[in-house]
């Protein structure tokens, strides 16, 4: 039995029928319990103003902590297509966010109230679409990666911690299908059904291993971070990319992109499910001279039309007619320090800093059994070690961690690392 897993055998979970034993866990000669049905059955899907009215007024009354949780479908963007709720005194909500886009009153409802996510950072931004934002939550992920499992994904969690098993038959499917099927539902609610016990669980196991405190600090910085800024020039992130090597193709590949972003945008689909990013690198390469050399490559085959075929070729067409003046550079303008790979040959001594620096945190992090960027986020160590400070003491060296977004526990636990490291280098060269 694991710590996390004694941990949880001294609450009382809240348990379904077909539960384990009592006193809660699993050890290791205990096979874990599939977890089939909801303890409350399926609730029916809130797709109207009025039942809406009265879940808000249900769970603003409810007790503890929230769970919340989106599934979206393979449609544009990252859209939330059912939202899962679940809260003591107030059970388990399905809402379709489709048909009630406004869930703004929901979300005064719950927030001041702590919500519980797993995984929070890719739940927010599609709740935040919806007016849901949280002003506090606790990530059973990121809490799992701090108190150090090996494998953190929500399945793998409630089944080393709680002795439960997770349906995993639905995590991939299209979410924006109406109506929902029956066992999708179920799904859905089962998502939800023991992350409170698993937060209550992995709560007691960061206090017991002395970093409860750390925890609270991620979350607080989670909860409180602004909104991502829009990536910069999105298609050079085209899988394959690294295949394009002269600035032409990559101006085919930059129309092709956009031209088949417009596309999806406008049909809600997935771009993946209009052009794949293979077929757009093979026409980039290829630099077709027509529709029918295009037909001939990959992911431009027979069951393509010719108006579609025709639309592709007129994107390359774009590219191929560019000025030099207008086609992309090799590279996007560097605001932080070099690939790693090039600081031996740029600045030997930033390079010596930089692996004195990383076998420090590395130690330090087997030390605390977490995740070395957990600890420190690497970009941070590179830009310090590029541009350390003039004098490597601990002041100027927290001061610089602060700097760069280091929460106050990374900062106490990394700064004397740092030094080391730093001082040491300094000393040799």
């Amino acid at each position: 039995m694991t710590d996390a897993q004694e941990t949880a055998a001294d609450s009382t979970l809240r348990t379904t029928g077909g539960a384990p034993p009592d006193d809660g866990g699993s050890s290791d000669a205990e096979a874990p319990i599939p977890l089939l049905e909801p303890r409350d059955g399926i609730p029916p899907v809130i797709a109207d103003e009025a039942t809406l009215a009265e879940v808000i007024a249900a769970f603003a009354a409810g007790s503890g902590p929230v769970d919340a949780e989106r599934a979206s479908g393979y449609r544009y963007g990252q859209r939330a297509y059912l939202v899962q709720l679940r809260r003591e005194g107030a059970g388990t909500a399905l809402i379709d966010p489709i048909a009630c886009p406004d869930l703004s009153g929901l979300g005064e409802a719950l927030s001041d109230v702590e919500w519980v996510l797993h995984a929070a950072t890719q739940d927010l931004p599609c709740l935040r679409e919806i007016d849901m934002v949280p002003s506090r939550l606790f990530d059973t992920e990121l809490a799992g990666r701090l108190a150090g499992f090996p494998r953190v994904g929500l399945g793998a969690m409630v089944e080393n911690v709680l002795g439960y098993v997770l349906e995993k038959g639905h995590s991939a499917v299209d979410w924006s299908t109406r109506p929902l099927p029956e066992p999708w539902l179920r799904y859905a609610a089962l998502d939800v059904e023991l992350l409170v016990d698993l937060r209550d669980a992995l709560e007691k196991e960061l206090d017991r291993q002395g970093k409860l405190e750390w925890a609270r600090q991620e979350f607080d910085a989670i909860a409180t971070a602004p909104p991502a800024e829009p990536r910069k020039d999105p298609w050079r992130r085209t899988s394959g990319m690294h295949k394009v090597r002269r600035r032409r193709q990559m101006a085919v590949v930059r129309e092709l992109w956009e031209a088949r972003d417009r596309i999806a945008r406008r049909r809600d689909v997935s771009p993946g499910k209009v052009l794949s990013d293979a077929a757009i690198v093979e026409a980039a390469l290829a630099l077709p001279a027509g529709a029918q050399a295009l037909a001939a490559l990959n992911g431009f085959g027979h069951r393509m039309g010719r108006r579609q075929l025709e639309q592709w070729q007129a994107a390359v067409d774009r590219a191929k007619a560019l000025p030099e003046t207008a086609l992309p550079a090799h590279g996007q303008p560097v605001t932080g320090p070099p690939p790693p790979k090039a600081w031996a040959d740029k600045d030997p001594a930033a390079a010596a800093r930089l692996s004195a620096a990383r076998a420090g945190v590395s130690a330090l992090a087997e030390q605390l059994n977490m995740p070395q960027e957990n600890l420190i986020t690497p970009d941070t160590v590179r830009r310090l070690c590029w541009e350390p400070p003039a004098t490597a003491d601990a002041d100027s060296i927290s001061a610089s961690l602060a700097g760069y977004g280091a929460r106050a526990w990374q900062v106490e636990l990394v700064t004397p690392v740092l030094v080391g490291a730093l001082s040491a280098v300094g000393k040799s060269a």
